[in-house]
């Protein structure tokens, strides 16, 4: 599910203000480009109410999905991540979440995808009926539960994102 845009976004604060005990900072629309960002954050330490203040840090985030985003993170690795989740939404922030790395996490959605299912159990199910005959008489004695219990040791790995949405992806 794509997210729209400002759904993600940074709370940048001014360095210099907070050491003073002055709480100044802003959101910051995360899924534009670096430059945009940068502008921002340029915006908002000329606007501080302590003279030539250039230090900054992030201070929160939202929308990230449950990717992790440092308090110091580069705001090309933000702009990068933000538009990652802003096309793939909440399975690209678990992805990245899941892997701890936006390489590792694209590579998963473009090369490894299976598809969203209620259960991983469906997930077995359809692909044993898809790739093989299965005898009506046999039907019934086929345990999906377990087939997909098995296929998670060794052979897939599951994102949840709610209540009966599965996203199963090929390990390796």
């Amino acid at each position: 599910m794509k997210q729209e845009q400002g759904d993600i976004q940074i709370y940048v604060a001014c360095l210099a203000a907070y050491n003073n005990g002055i709480l100044h900072g802003c959101w910051i629309d995360a899924e534009q480009d670096a430059y945009d960002i940068y502008a921002d954050i340029r915006a908002m330490l000329a606007a501080s109410p302590i003279e030539d203040a250039e230090e900054w840090a992030i201070h929160d985030h939202e929308g990230f999905e449950g990717a992790h985003v440092s308090e110091y993170m580069g705001i090309d690795d933000v702009a990068e991540l933000a538009a990652f989740i802003g096309e793939h939404g909440e399975i690209g922030g678990k992805l990245v979440g899941h892997f701890g790395d936006l390489g590792e996490a694209r590579k998963a959605i473009e090369d490894a995808y299976a598809g969203e299912y209620r259960s991983l159990a469906d997930f077995a199910e359809e692909l044993t009926e898809e790739t093989g005959q299965v005898p009506e008489s046999l039907r019934f004695y086929i345990d999906y539960e377990r087939m997909a219990r098995d296929m998670e040791i060794c052979d897939v790995f599951i994102i949840q994102t709610g209540f009966e949405q599965v996203h199963v992806f090929w390990s390796n």
